[in-house]
């Protein structure tokens, strides 16, 4: 129920500033119910009994708006506290995982710096690889020319050796040729000493017996008689020979081995054979009145000149 107060009317108007300034949202109610307060005091007792459930309602209300508040502070203080949380673990994993990228960059990178180095070896290994190779193929074939080769040198001394026996077999025989060859040797060494003992007027120079007749013959006679004693006349092919004769016939001329009795003006020794040495006297061979077909060594200059065959002496060799 209302009661007025001293003012009347105007207390319950008070009231109702307080409960507006209390509750500024529901001012429109406020005005409506001052406006029905404002009215006579004619209430009810079920209009007071409305009136105590507004305000109980409106306490609610305002406790309900203070909790919801409370609620929604602490939501956000809770939320806030959170969300900081949150952000510092978004920030250290954030943190981790940037370390973690540069950690993988990095890796990145060794892996590929790695895998470059693997590639120039790798070029480097093939490289090598085909020298090998090559070096393999020029190996081979030079072991093939080895092979050829070392087949070839068997060869070789397999023919070295048959010929190495051949020879060895060939000296064999040289060595008994070479004995035998001593002993006829020795043998004619015996004989021709004893035939230079038993021999009186023969002169020895160089496997060569020679003999100077004291008696004045023919050409053809002094030829004869050295044909008759197994010899025949001297025949002069070099200056020691020469020299030897003048010593031999003490400066006489004599009859030498020399004729152009078969072809006139062609010079032969009696075994047919060309003269290789020639000593002829300056204007010699001439052939003077068609009739020197023999020569003459004159001692005096070493000298040989044409003679015809008329008697002199003779100069005979023979050979042992």
């Amino acid at each position: 129920m209302n009661h007025p107060g001293k003012d009347g009317i105007y207390e319950n108007d008070k009231k109702e500033h307080i409960y507006a300034n209390a509750d500024p949202v529901n001012s429109h109610d406020f005005k409506i119910e001052t406006e029905n307060t404002r009215r006579p005091p004619q209430h009810t007792g079920s209009d007071c009994v409305k009136i105590r459930n507004y305000r109980a309602a409106v306490v609610c209300l305002v406790l309900l708006c203070v909790l919801l508040l409370t609620a929604v502070i602490v939501l956000c203080v809770h939320i806030h506290t959170n969300y900081t949380e949150d952000r510092d673990e978004q920030l250290i994993n954030i943190t981790n995982l940037t370390q973690e990228r540069d950690e993988l960059l990095t890796r990145n990178t060794d892996l590929t710096k790695e895998r470059d180095q693997l590639l120039t070896r790798n070029t480097d290994l093939t490289k090598e690889r085909d020298q090998l190779l090559t070096r393999n193929t020029d190996l081979t074939k030079e072991r093939v020319q080895q092979l050829n080769r070392n087949a070839d040198l068997t060869k070789e001394r397999d023919q070295l050796l048959t010929r190495n026996t051949d020879l060895t077999k060939e000296r064999d025989s040289l060595s008994s040729s070479n004995q035998e060859l001593i002993k006829q040797r020795d043998q004619s060494n015996q004989e021709k000493n004893k035939l230079l003992n038993s021999l009186h007027g023969w002169a020895y120079y160089q496997s060569n017996f020679y003999y100077i007749s004291s008696q004045k013959k023919s050409w053809y006679e002094s030829r004869r008689y050295c044909t008759g004693k197994g010899a025949d006349l001297i025949i002069i092919n070099n200056r020691e020979e020469q020299d030897f004769a003048k010593k031999l016939s003490c400066g006489s001329n004599v009859w030498i081995g020399l004729t152009d009795r078969e072809v006139e003006g062609t010079w032969k020794w009696v075994d047919g054979s060309t003269p290789r040495s020639r000593f002829w006297v300056s204007g010699e061979p001439n052939s003077h009145a068609g009739d020197e077909d023999c020569a003459i060594t004159m001692m005096s200059g070493h000298k040989q000149r044409t003679q015809t065959p008329r008697d002199t002496k003779h100069l005979d060799t023979q050979e042992v």
